[in-house]
């Protein structure tokens, strides 16, 4: 038997993780719980396409300078 959408979605809920995590598609089942992201995450959805792809490219460089500067860390 398969479980519906809706009952694994209270499943995840009762346990305290996703439904990715439950199907083994995510290790990491406290990512999509941060209110902070979520929130920003429900901001971004109803930009534009253009707009978007300007926060993609703000904060790809972003994430790219934090993870030189931890590289550059552990090098030293």
């Amino acid at each position: 038997m398969k479980p519906s959408i809706e009952t694994a979605k209270k499943l995840a809920g009762f346990l305290d993780t996703s439904v990715g995590y439950l199907l083994g598609e995510t290790e990491d089942d406290d990512l999509l719980k941060d209110q902070d992201m979520i929130c920003r995450f429900k901001d971004i959805k109803d930009f534009s396409k253009e707009e978007k792809s300007q926060i993609y490219f703000t904060l790809d460089a972003v994430i790219r300078e934090i993870k030189n500067r931890r590289t550059y860390a552990i090098a030293k």
